[in-house]
């Protein structure tokens, strides 16, 4: 904070008032215009004007006016590539899913994996995620069969073979349809 002493010139923050501090009495400050009155204000309402260099009332409301601006968002862009890639990936594969299936035979092995994917793309569906991608591998086709089927049987759901590059042909991109 600006200590003021009896002859400091001075500026008033908001008003353009210049004049000389001619009483100093704890954060009040009497000044002096250059006009001849005599007006009171706190410290915090005053600059100090020294020697050479000296800020001029327009100078002050510029930086105020800088500062009372928003700061202008810098937008996100999203790649091409990276627009139409799933949001969520689920991966099928039972070692994803248990720390050992040596006790578990293949009518559970293939529940737990689809009572997973169901699993998960309700909650995608409750948390409004658009695209799902369910990475299931090639096997026999068999969880892929009974993907298909699953997905059937929503309303709002649209299934299709997930990027080949990515994924080869062991995933099943879901695309859910938001209501409002």
């Amino acid at each position: 904070m600006t200590v003021f002493q009896i002859g400091d010139s001075v500026e008033t923050m908001d008003d353009i008032i210049k004049g000389v501090v001619t009483e100093v009495n704890g954060k009040e400050i009497s000044i002096e215009t250059e006009e001849g009155f005599s007006m009171q204000y706190t410290a915090s309402d005053l600059v100090k004007v020294t020697g050479s260099f000296t800020v001029s009332n327009y100078e002050i409301a510029q930086i105020k006016s800088e500062k009372e601006l928003p700061k202008k968002r810098r937008l996100n862009t999203i790649k091409p590539k990276e627009r139409n890639a799933p949001k969520m990936e689920v991966d099928l594969h039972l070692h994803q899913l248990t720390n050992s299936e040596r006790s578990m035979n293949s009518h559970d092995k293939l529940n737990l994996q689809l009572d997973t994917a169901k699993r998960q793309l309700e909650f995608a569906i409750r948390k409004r995620i658009q695209k799902i991608v369910f990475i299931h591998g090639v096997g026999e086709g068999v969880l892929k069969e009974e993907l298909k089927y699953l997905f059937g049987r929503y309303e709002n759901v649209k299934y299709y073979d997930a990027d080949y590059q990515k994924y080869g042909l062991g995933a099943t991109e879901v695309y859910i349809y938001q209501e409002n």
